[in-house]
């Protein structure tokens, strides 16, 4: 079923929204079973897991979105099915390589990679992960490219519910062998989770092909091989250049925990305070600015598809069109976090670290994540365009920087730890500028600077009324009922601002999935 690009970015976010909640709620259970101790054999294991798939991917789900959005678009069913099959080969070759490695150097790999022995049973127990899940995010991309984003929405929920499901019995029923088994039986619950998604993925693709007459699955597979050399360039030229921006993103992050304790204590600051430091701005003040970026995610993923159809049209205005209507919608979504973020810093952090000072942290880098959010839609614009390398050099030149402002900045007795933040921010705004400056010389992209001017409007507006009901009239409340009221009323004002000024109208609601037309008749036109 194909679906207009504002329906299936609302569709994603919704999906997003829930899974991030779900996730976030996961994540709450299993610390509370397995405690600190397992919960740090957990975190050595997971992130390298989804580095792993990261490899695995090659790329390929962005590379074939792109692909075949554009062989729809060219009415060739046949080779976007070739496409899938050689993105899924691939996945599956890289898979079977790096997984019979790890099974194999697994001892090698734990003693080089993890302080802690008992990792070890953890990574085995992953290993099942990552053919699944990267065959499971190509054929996401596969019906990405197809305009349908139900099936990556709804693979998404069931992998999650799954999860929350089995973490539970799968960790207690090995507890009684160690926290390193129960901690084991917690990563078998992502298996679960990941094959039941990619079970219903291949159950849309199965149900959406029943009744295609020709179908490349009757090809023997080194036939398809032979006759799709040029296919397979065509998804190498967008797949390496994304892969090598991912990688080149985790270099900065495992360098980050090194550089930034080291220049703490270079700065006179002694090692368990710097730990402490690093603790608040990475695992705590962090955590909270990108909580909001499943928005942007969203719209990534369907702008590629919908980019690269319109370009390979030579549709120009529709280029133009659909990448203005995603940095709408980024802004529209995002000015709301951005202003929370800000004037609730300090009683959020409070709330949930019981540690305030993560809060100025959190205020430091607020401003800046409007910049943040605008990012995956800007680098998604480029790569449906084909100008995935360009991605990657703007990605690299903002982890250069940011890497080599982390330690100038944070060596300084006068900055400290705020020069860690000042450090992201000056990444985050400069990677975002090169991405826009990009997309500017590319196709000579524009905004409408007075919509831009409105909405910044409503975000001071909203900010000043969030503060002074905060101050004033909610002063002595609880902090969840504080940050409850506050918040909705302040986000309120907002959306009644954004319809005064007719940036919200009826044509904009009705496009909202399921309610949109009963909620159309409240709205005036634009």
């Amino acid at each position: 079923m194909r679906q207009s690009f504002f329906y299936g970015t609302v569709i994603l976010i919704i999906a997003g929204g829930v899974t991030k909640v779900l996730g976030f709620a996961n994540r709450i259970v299993l610390s509370r079973l397995i405690g600190a101790e397992g919960m740090g054999l957990y975190q050595m294991v997971v992130p390298l897991l989804y580095f792993f798939i990261t490899v695995t991917t090659f790329g390929l789900p962005v590379a074939i979105a792109k692909q075949v959005a554009e062989t729809e678009a060219a009415q060739d069913s046949r080779q976007s099915r070739r496409f899938l099959l050689l993105a899924l080969a691939v996945t599956g070759g890289i898979s079977l390589i790096l997984c019979s490695l790890l099974l194999a150097l697994s001892g090698r790999i734990s003693q080089l990679l993890f302080a802690d022995a008992r990792a070890d049973i953890v990574l085995l127990a992953a290993v099942p992960v990552i053919p699944i899940a990267s065959i499971s995010m190509v054929l996401r991309g596969y019906f990405q490219g197809k305009h349908n984003m139900t099936p990556t929405a709804v693979s998404q929920l069931v992998e999650q519910v799954v999860r929350m499901v089995l973490v539970v019995v799968m960790t207690l029923a090995f507890l009684p062998l160690g926290i390193q088994y129960a901690t084991a039986g917690a990563v078998g619950s992502i298996i679960f989770g990941e094959a039941a998604g990619l079970l219903y993925i291949l159950w849309q693709y199965r149900r959406s092909s029943r009744n295609t007459a020709a179908r490349v699955w009757e090809q023997p597979l080194l036939a398809v091989f032979s006759q799709s050399r040029k296919s397979l360039r065509q998804l190498f030229s967008v797949s390496l250049p994304v892969t090598l921006s991912r990688i080149v993103g985790s270099i900065a992050y495992v360098l980050e925990p090194m550089i930034v304790p080291f220049a703490l204590v270079m700065s006179g600051v002694s090692t368990t305070v710097s730990t402490s430091l690093y603790g608040q701005f990475a695992g705590m003040a962090v955590p909270l600015l990108l909580f909001p970026t499943f928005l942007t995610y969203s719209l990534s993923v369907s702008l590629v598809p919908a980019v690269a159809e319109a370009s390979y049209q030579k549709n120009a205005p529709l280029v133009h069109r659909r990448i203005y209507q995603a940095m709408r919608i980024t802004l529209v979504i995002g000015a709301p976090c951005t202003v929370l973020l800000y004037i609730f810093a300090e009683p959020l952090s409070g709330l949930l670290y019981n540690n305030p000072d993560v809060g100025l942290l959190v205020k430091e880098m607020a401003p800046f994540s409007v910049f943040l959010f605008f990012q995956a839609p800007l680098a998604a614009a480029l790569q449906g365009l084909d100008y995935a390398q360009v991605v990657f050099r703007n990605t690299l030149i903002g982890a250069v920087v940011k890497t080599a402002a982390m330690f100038v900045f944070t060596v300084q007795p006068q900055f400290g730890i705020h020069g860690a933040v000042i450090a992201l921010n000056i990444n985050i705004t400069l990677v975002t500028l090169l991405h826009l400056a990009s997309l500017v010389k590319v196709i000579g992209f524009t905004v409408n600077v007075l919509e831009l001017c409105k909405i910044g409007a409503a975000m001071v507006a909203m900010g000043y009324a969030g503060s002074y009901m905060a101050a004033h009239w909610f002063a002595d409340a609880p902090v969840i009922r504080l940050l409850l009221l506050c918040s909705a009323a302040s986000t309120l004002l907002y959306l009644v601002l954004l319809v005064a000024m007719r940036i919200l109208g009826k044509q904009d609601v009705r496009r909202i999935p399921w309610i949109g037309e009963q909620l159309a008749i409240f709205f005036p036109r634009r």
